[in-house]
């Protein structure tokens, strides 16, 4: 009797944005303890407390540790700043205002925590997709890493997909993560994510599998990448 196939629905982006939140709290208070949790405060809170919390519970809803509540009263008064907004705008501008809290006072040297923090996140995030298809019977190979992604893609992002052997090529025409940063004219912080991000996640996946990522919507217009199975 053949086992059943388990359906493996997309992450809530209140969940991935909680994961991302995390690992920037971890990085930037690593590398600068009390002084870094302050400029982790300094950025979220620049974002908006009532956005973080609202965020912070649906993920928690949905069985996500998290950080958001290190940074949050009890009662955090106001209200939404960006109700209306996607949760993909959310996400980019809650990440580039903790970027720039960093980046701003440390530099180069905040740059790399940044980034550290999205590599981290990305593996992780890659480690995830390998254990939802290994759950249904599959190998983390170049076939089932997209058909096993972890985060639902909306209508907001506009792509060209190509499989080649031992290769996918896509090309972003249209990203509301790189849409938002450019429109809030934070595109220098909003890349440290772009930059790593891809290839964290596709190493966490598989330790083979390679990016090649050579155009960028907040540079070039476009991204556009070559997901490369290795040896």
């Amino acid at each position: 009797m053949a086992e059943e196939k388990l359906m493996m629905k997309a992450l809530s982006m209140d969940v991935i944005t909680a994961k991302m939140f995390t690992e920037l709290h971890i990085a930037i208070t690593e590398q600068y303890g009390e002084d870094g949790r302050q400029l982790v405060q300094q950025g979220l809170t620049a974002f908006g407390l009532k956005d973080a919390e609202v965020m912070a519970k649906k993920a928690t809803a949905e069985g996500e540790n998290h950080a958001f509540y290190d940074y949050l009263p009890f009662v955090v008064e106001g209200q939404e700043k960006y109700a209306d907004l996607t949760i993909y705008a959310r996400f980019a501008k809650m990440f580039a205002q903790i970027a720039k809290a960093v980046v701003d006072v440390y530099g180069e040297e905040g740059q790399q925590v940044v980034m550290r923090a999205v590599e981290r996140y990305g593996n992780k995030r890659g480690k995830g997709i390998a254990q939802r298809a290994r759950t249904n019977g599959l190998e983390n190979s170049i076939e089932h890493y997209l058909t096993n992604y972890d985060m639902g893609r909306s209508t907001l992002f506009e792509m060209d997909t190509v499989y080649k052997p031992n290769e996918i090529e896509q090309t972003f025409t249209r990203c509301p993560f790189g849409q938002q940063w450019a429109d809030d004219d934070m595109g220098e912080y909003g890349i440290l994510y772009c930059k790593m991000i891809d290839p964290a996640v596709a190493k966490g996946y598989n330790k083979n599998f390679e990016v090649i990522h050579d155009e960028y919507v907040l540079r070039e217009g476009q991204c556009h990448f070559q997901f490369q199975m290795k040896g």
